[in-house]
């Protein structure tokens, strides 16, 4: 097949780019094109003939896009409806990145793709919009939702905690919100299995399991080998610009229709560990005590 991926230098897109094998792969990122100018869209589409376009391309500062609220839906929302109009003009398949932010949070038991989506947040509001959108223009595309995403392709939550780790003997994270850590290594393999499968309609895809930001963070301290202390705390003690859902988890069912299955978060965070303490920037935690 012939694969085009939009947002090929972000997060996802490093690892699509990566992990993706036995087809005809075309990466652009934004020094390519602007995705937000309908005719540059339609121009990368013609040049590489795809089968599939990936939009993994968004602008997902959480806290930016409330004070950046134009900008956040020219992004994810008015620029996914012009590789929307481009794929079907070229007759290529679309999988779009969504977020597990289109759900208010107020659920207790993981949401269904059938779930209403009522987000809380500008950012989980341009995506949820993009979702509608998309699904008017382009029935047979494929939205992917995933949550809490990290790898060595860009800022994430494990990297921010290993670098504060480096310089304070004590963290404090919040506890109240819950959802499922995602590798970006395994969310590339799912997707890479999803095409080959002919995917369409909305699919979860998360890592396996669930925790806290703040089990997440212990975790990561754990298992990284430094002391630093992590105290939980809640989120009305931070000040933060955005509403977070207080539970995010996404149900695995939909990936399983599909044969697909992902590892566990705690599995997938030694993974990303393992690659990135042989990346640059690695800090080597000082030895503990009793070693």
């Amino acid at each position: 097949m012939r694969i085009t991926i939009f947002g090929a230098t972000g997060l996802l897109g490093t690892s699509l780019m990566r992990e993706w094998a036995d087809d005809d792969l075309t990466g652009f990122g934004s020094r390519e094109g602007d995705i937000r100018d309908p005719k540059q869209v339609q121009e990368l589409v013609e040049r590489s003939q795809p089968d599939w376009i990936i939009l993994a391309a968004a602008y997902t500062d959480v806290d930016g896009c409330e004070t950046n609220r134009e900008l956040a839906f020219d992004v994810n929302c008015r620029a996914a409806v012009n590789v929307a109009r481009a794929a079907k003009q070229q007759g290529a398949r679309l999988l779009f990145l969504s977020t597990d932010y289109v759900f208010d949070g107020t659920k207790t038991t993981p949401y269904t793709t059938g779930d209403p989506r009522a987000p809380r947040s500008v950012y989980g509001q341009s995506k949820a919009d993009a979702e509608v959108q998309l699904s008017q223009i382009y029935p047979e595309c494929c939205i992917v939702r995933t949550s809490w995403l990290f790898g060595t392709g860009g800022k994430c939550f494990p990297d921010t905690i290993l670098r504060l780790a480096a310089s304070r003997p004590q963290l404090e994270v919040v506890g109240d919100q819950r959802g499922s850590p995602t590798y970006a290594v395994d969310l590339a393999r799912a997707l890479v299995q999803l095409c080959r499968k002919d995917c369409q309609g909305i699919v979860h895809a998360t890592n396996r399991g669930e925790c806290s930001w703040y089990e997440f963070a212990r975790e990561i301290i754990a298992s990284s080998g430094w002391q630093t202390a992590v105290r939980e705390t809640t989120s009305d003690q931070v000040v933060r610009a955005a509403q977070r859902p207080k539970y995010s988890v996404l149900s695995p069912e939909s990936l399983q229709k599909y044969g697909v299955a992902m590892p566990d978060w705690r599995d997938a965070l030694r993974r990303y560990l393992a690659e990135r303490k042989s990346a640059a920037g690695w800090v080597v935690p000082p030895r503990r005590a009793n070693s």
